[in-house]
């Protein structure tokens, strides 16, 4: 068994692949730092991350399979699933290897199960967008936050710029701990030492603004008026707005 062991980033996973392409012996497993060997392993390449052939290997990809069908290769990525990236190892393989695209042949599981994958991942995306819920914080600045499924904030930064381009504002990953904040210019990524008060999802009244509370019982009053009880569908409610928003919701407290 061949093994390769990089460093678990996106940009280590396509350096593997021109490892791979160079040796002309490709993995049978993938494995992380700090993670033992798999048994009968008779070889193992330890990968060294490289831009340049990251970006080689990306670009190769574009302009065998397009932008589009590369976006998908991004979302099985961020959809930290198991073996989400042995997925991408075979599927960018094959796609390298093929004639033509292989996009659209579904009678391979591979190709199959990345669509399939990154409908998940733009699923959350989207549901991500819809179920934010800012709170603005005493310095005028505002906070949201999330714990999606799957790794979703980096697709959705774009909205968020162009939604709010006038506001500053933090979006917390508290499943992840990390984030992005936005300083009127641009978002950047950022992380807190001491974010066990961001952690529970709501601002203390120290840290709100004073005219917070006001928006939130206003919010809360108007979901109650909108509500027709002889019509409540729980099982559906369910499926529009999923149990695991409701944590960050202020109409759900």
């Amino acid at each position: 068994m061949t093994v390769f062991r990089y460093d678990k980033t996106f940009e280590g996973l396509l350096s593997a692949l021109f490892d791979a392409y160079v040796r002309r012996t490709f993995p049978d497993q993938l494995i992380g730092p700090g993670e033992p060997a798999p048994l009968f392993t008779h070889e193992m390449y330890e990968v060294m991350t490289r831009t340049d052939a990251a970006e080689r290997v990306w670009k190769g990809l574009e302009k065998k399979l397009g932008r589009r069908v590369c976006h998908q290769l991004t979302h099985v990525w961020l959809s930290e699933q198991a073996g989400g990236d042995e997925l991408l190892m075979r599927y960018m393989h094959k796609a390298f290897d093929a004639p033509q695209s292989i996009a659209g042949d579904f009678t391979d599981d591979d190709v199959l199960q990345v669509k399939k994958i990154a409908q998940k991942v733009a699923k959350e995306k989207e549901r991500l967008i819809q179920f934010v819920r800012f709170q603005k914080a005493g310095d005028g600045s505002y906070f949201a936050p999330v714990s999606p499924l799957y790794n979703v904030l980096p697709l959705s930064i774009g909205y968020f710029t162009d939604r709010f381009a006038d506001q500053r504002w933090l979006l917390y990953d508290t499943k992840r701990r990390y984030g992005y904040y936005y300083d009127l210019q641009r978002a950047m990524e950022i992380t807190l030492e001491h974010d066990e008060a961001l952690l529970k999802g709501w601002l203390s009244e120290e840290m709100q603004a004073e005219d917070e509370k006001i928006f939130q019982e206003r919010w809360q009053s108007y979901f109650r008026a909108v509500t027709i009880r002889e019509r409540l569908n729980p099982k559906l409610h369910r499926q529009l707005m999923p149990r695991r928003f409701w944590q960050y919701l202020p109409e759900k407290r």
